[in-house]
């Protein structure tokens, strides 16, 4: 027997379709809790830092807290973020104005290959354009072939500029 669907249960039946599409979007404060499960589970996979719950939350919350420091960008659904990047802003003398330095790129292993890092990287490329910084500036592990090949075909190009750091404990 067929049923009559009502205006209201296809409008429900739209909505929850919509919300369940993946988007990309700024982060909230609300966000913190499943950026720091990003953030452990990338950190876990690197030589050079160790995943410690507390720090990447503050860490994480002094950009959230303060859009002129950064942002960070997630893909989502309605029920949970399963990519993000983080952009940090400063200011360039090479450049002669503002540019972005962008780390935390990162996929939930279950969610790659289908498209999500793109669409990150097409959000930031169009935010960057529109808020008119200079350059962007990317860190990625050196160990890791795969993801270098993703950033080459993203435009991004290999610099004579290599990174050195001092830890301030």
């Amino acid at each position: 027997m067929d049923t009559i669907t009502t205006s209201a249960e296809l409008e429900a039946e739209t909505e929850s379709t919509v919300s369940n599409d993946p988007r990309v979007e700024m982060a909230t404060l609300d966000d913190l809790a499943a950026l720091t499960n990003l953030v452990m589970d990338l950190f876990s996979m690197s030589g050079d830092f160790k995943p410690d719950r507390e720090t990447q939350e503050r860490g994480l919350s002094l950009i959230l807290e303060q859009p002129s420091r950064g942002r960070i960008v997630v893909v989502r659904n309605h029920d949970q973020i399963f990519g993000m990047v983080n952009m940090l802003f400063t200011i360039s003398t090479a450049r002669g104005g503002f540019v972005i330095l962008m780390e935390d790129v990162v996929i939930h292993p279950q969610h790659r290959g289908q498209g999500y890092g793109r669409m990150l990287m097409d959000h930031v490329m169009e935010f960057a354009k529109q808020k008119k910084f200079l350059r962007i500036t990317l860190l990625t592990d050196k160990i890791s072939a795969e993801s270098q090949e993703f950033f080459r075909k993203q435009g991004f190009e290999y610099s004579n500029m290599i990174p050195m750091r001092r830890i301030i404990d």
